[in-house]
């Protein structure tokens, strides 16, 4: 609200608020502080869990940075960001989204104390600019290149991915199940590698353990066989998949049939039983003994499959449909009349087995699978949803490997590098900048603190011992937070992909510079509803959103 003349000009509406300048800054860095605050505790091999509880009292409990902010009903919108910097993370690395939240935390922690220092945020923004884009640098420099026929490096990578995890007791033997089901889903693009992710299914069943966890080399469906006649398991399988339905077709125009004899009616159903049997007869002749329909299947042509000996399963999703013609060979057909037996495909043993008293079919032992299934097994719910979790980070992490072929040690090993560097560097670019270069270079070092914090270790004293064994004894020098001393991270087999930490350290940078720019919040009123006790209570005051 201005004044011109005496007079009020009213340019927001009423329940308006607007912070301005050092408290738009104050507020917005506090609530990123926050986000990072609550999930650091769970970074690294001794990394505790959160159990979140929703509005329906559904309950998660996991340490995976990107799931518990996506579970987490935030509401404030520079937090937002730092949720946006998780999924970043998650969909472009697979893993580090917790590293990635903690280190934009930090960087924003150690811009306050700049700005408290009356350094203007422009500065800041181009100081910490310039040390993202020489961290990438660096990163580039001191990454090994691996092979990714190399597969007891990726599977060092994926152990490392899992541990921490609640499935860490088996990471040995899940760490294999994942390199196992990269390597047989990638494919050869001229010299690279190329891992589509969506050719990986994941089918959890409660009941019996971890261990019993397994990669099938082919396919694993989630549906029965239709009919009690047919054969419950079918070796040298011919699959056929249709993506129509084997029932007879209504008329697409709205046509009247006028039948005046009992003849004639007997007629027309001859011609639908005619009609199903030339299909099942088409099935039977292009020499299918295994049949998936992506719609539904008439009860007459059931009993037909089943008199001829065919396995049928009906209303197959359309993603299982792909993942089948990918692991199989077959190809996908609209009209059964247009089936050949070139569009076959081929697996040892298709058979319906029970999981965890449900049937599932199993489509296994396909030639050269380009998609394969894992079955998570666990005791518990949980336990099998934080098991798919610490999987589907090991897969992508595996896959970061395939298709980039460059690794980094773990362990705070490449933070502890950077950090060093970046203070060089901070000398050669001088002037205020360097101030931001040298709080970018200490706000990384939050990785191995925070590691050896959650191990229950002295924080300063091992970041000491640890910064000067790297400069020592090279770049891989890391916290071991089992042995609580610096070791050689390399070595050890604490390994991670070059993506996962250069992802992190640019999602982060961005995050902390976005929210730095920012210097005028202006809030909206919530609406009526609200203020009559809906949601929110008609609060829009940030700092109780924060609470």
């Amino acid at each position: 609200m201005a004044q011109l003349a005496g007079q009020p000009v009213v340019i927001l509406p009423e329940g308006t608020q607007r912070y301005v300048g050092r408290d738009a800054q104050r507020l917005n860095i506090l609530a990123a502080r926050i986000v990072a605050e609550t999930i650091r505790t769970t970074l690294g091999p001794k990394g505790m869990d959160k159990m979140l509880v929703d509005s329906l009292g559904d309950i998660v409990i996991t340490n995976d940075g990107a799931t518990i902010l996506d579970e987490m009903d935030i509401q404030h919108p520079a937090a937002k960001m730092m949720v946006e910097v998780a999924k970043t993370q998650d969909k472009e690395a697979g893993d580090g989204t917790t590293t990635a939240v903690v280190i934009a935390g930090e960087l924003l922690k150690k811009a306050e104390e700049l700005l408290d220092q009356n350094i203007h945020p422009s500065i800041i923004i181009k100081g910490y600019a310039l040390a993202a884009e020489k961290a990438q640098e660096i990163l580039e420099g001191i990454a090994k290149e691996v092979s990714p026929d190399d597969v007891e490096t990726l599977k060092k990578a994926a152990v490392t991915s899992i541990t921490g995890k609640a499935a860490e007791e088996e990471r040995e033997y899940l760490a294999e199940i994942a390199v196992e089901a990269v390597r047989q889903v990638a494919e050869k693009v001229g010299d690279k590698y190329k891992v589509d992710l969506d050719n990986i299914k994941f089918e959890k069943k409660e009941g019996a353990s971890v261990r019993e966890t397994q990669l099938i080399r082919g396919v694993v469906i989630d549906k029965e066989v239709v009919h009690p006649g047919m054969p419950k398991r079918v070796e040298n399988a011919k699959i056929a998949l249709i993506n129509d339905a084997l029932e007879v077709k209504e008329t697409e125009t709205d046509a009247e049939i006028r039948i005046t004899s009992p003849e004639q009616l007997q007629a027309f159903l001859e011609q639908e039983e005619r009609m199903l049997k030339e299909m099942v007869d088409k099935i039977r002749e292009v020499g299918a003994n295994v049949v998936f329909v992506q719609k539904g299947i008439d009860d007459l042509a059931q009993h037909y499959l089943a008199k001829y000996g065919i396995m049928a399963v009906r209303r197959v999703k359309k993603s299982d449909m792909e993942k089948l013609a990918k692991a199989t060979g077959a190809k996908i057909v609209t009209n059964v009349r247009d089936l050949t037996p070139e569009d076959l495909g081929e697996a040892e043993l298709v058979e319906q087995r029970k999981v965890a008293g449900e049937n599932m079919i199993f489509v296994e032992g396909c030639k050269n699978p380009k998609a394969v299934t894992i079955l998570i097994r666990g005791g518990t719910e949980h336990v099998v949803d934080e098991v798919e979790r610490a999987l589907e980070d090991a897969v992508k992490v595996v896959k970061d490997i395939v298709e980039d072929g460059k690794i980094l040690p773990a362990g705070g090993a490449p933070e502890i590098e950077l950090s060093i560097r970046l203070d060089e560097y901070a000398k050669e670019v001088g002037g205020k900048e360097q101030l931001a270069i040298e709080a970018f270079a200490e706000a990384l070092k939050v990785i191995p603190r925070t590691l050896a914090e959650n191990a229950g270790l002295d924080p300063v004293e091992t970041l000491v011992k640890v910064i000067a064994a790297h400069k020592d004894k090279g770049a891989s020098v890391g916290v071991d937070v089992f042995e609580g001393e610096p070791a050689d991270m390399m070595e050890k087999g604490v390994i991670a992909p070059l993506r996962v930490t250069r992802q992190a350290i640019k999602s982060a940078s961005e995050a902390a510079i976005m929210i730095l720019r920012i210097d005028d919040v202006i809030a909206a009123s919530k609406l009526e509803k609200d203020k009559e006790g809906g949601q929110g209570g008609g609060s829009n005051d940030f700092g109780s959103d924060l609470d």
